[in-house]
């Protein structure tokens, strides 16, 4: 993932700043607890997309 775009990134429901899991490959929204996925490094910012984080999961 290049670390300007990631500069870059908001999430698309809140425009906060997002974090980057390596290890899934995905960019998270911490206030909105959803996981946006990277697919051939490219990141898919679509709320359809993302991954909602369980409550017990760690952001």
């Amino acid at each position: 993932m290049d670390a300007k775009l990631l500069e870059i990134l908001v999430c698309p429901l809140c425009k906060g700043p997002l974090v980057y899991r390596k290890d899934r490959q995905e960019l998270v929204c911490k206030p909105d607890r959803l996981a946006y996925p990277i697919r051939d490094d490219i990141p898919v910012m679509l709320e359809d997309e993302a991954r909602k984080l369980p409550a017990e999961e760690e952001v």
